[in-house]
């Protein structure tokens, strides 16, 4: 395929209902498919509201034909790919703040928070577990890597994936407004969108990303979706501060045309990259003392 049409879906979800908020996703991926949309795109912990704390063993669910939550997108995913927001629960009994993208009635990849942000308002590390891995994978649009919300906060994160193929970063969050300036936008929303669009100039690839929108225990989640093309050219953007489904056509021949231009993926040295963070990791690096 060289282009794709994509919804960014973000929506207000009900802290610990799963089932209202499945039902909600069931609407938005019909609607979605109606526009014949190849692929939607939810925010972080889409399917159970963020704030949840003591209620997370109680969200949580499986990304499996035989889970009842996971059943009925699995199914709608032979229509149409989807990313949704999940608590994942493994074999031990930790959770994970996760992404499962799905596709054709299969389980393509999740992808389990690497970062888990415990400062000022934030106290993640307190109800989940560490993610440890960071992999791009192999979609009918391409090579594709997930991340959500602090992993994007880390130059590591998109570089890997970067390096490991993908061409198209999704990026899911459930971001709280902090601030406000001038031009009546949101501190935290101006950051977001920059490191955004820097991130699609740097690797030269499509970023999209699905934010959250709504008040959760007294946080106001501000959303404004974006895209932006390898040149870090701005595709569409998600109105601030209400629900919205946003669609957007993804152009791949753009990939060809802007590293042709800008050899950045080529000419990346990741040998040398190698060669100094073993250096530094050995304890001959900066000590910052």
């Amino acid at each position: 395929m060289t282009k794709i049409k994509l919804a960014l879906a973000q929506i207000n979800t009900k802290l610990g209902d799963v089932d209202a908020n499945l039902e909600k996703h069931l609407d938005l991926i019909e609607r979605a498919r109606a526009r014949e949309t190849d692929l939607i795109l939810f925010p972080e912990l889409s399917l159970t509201g963020y704030t949840l704390q003591d209620l997370t063993p109680s969200v949580a669910h499986r990304p499996s034909a035989d889970d009842p939550i996971f059943a009925p997108l699995l199914k709608a995913s032979h229509e149409i790919d989807m990313v949704v927001g999940f608590v994942d629960e493994d074999e031990r009994h930790r959770f994970y703040i996760a992404d499962a993208y799905l596709s054709k009635g299969e389980v393509v990849h999740v992808h389990h928070k690497v970062y888990l942000p415990t400062y000022g308002l934030f106290d993640e590390g307190r109800f989940f577990a560490w993610g440890d891995s960071i992999r791009a994978f192999d979609t009918r649009f391409g090579r594709v890597g997930m991340l959500i919300c602090e992993d994007f906060w880390h130059i590591s994160p998109p570089y890997l994936l970067w390096l490991d193929g993908a061409d198209i970063l999704l990026l899911t969050s459930a971001s709280p407004g902090r601030g406000l300036k001038d031009d009546d936008r949101l501190e935290s929303a101006r950051w977001v969108e920059h490191t955004n669009r820097a991130y699609a100039n740097l690797f030269t690839c499509f970023v999209a990303h699905s934010n959250r929108v709504g008040y959760e225990d007294g946080l106001n989640f501000w959303g404004g979706s974006t895209v932006y093309d390898p040149n870090g050219e701005l595709l569409a953007k998600g109105p601030y501060h209400e629900e919205a489904l946003s669609f957007v056509e993804l152009d791949l021949n753009q990939l060809h045309r802007t590293r042709a231009r800008l050899p950045l993926l080529r000419d990346e040295r990741t040998a040398l990259v190698q060669r100094e963070l073993e250096r530094i990791l050995n304890g001959k690096g900066h000590t910052g003392r």
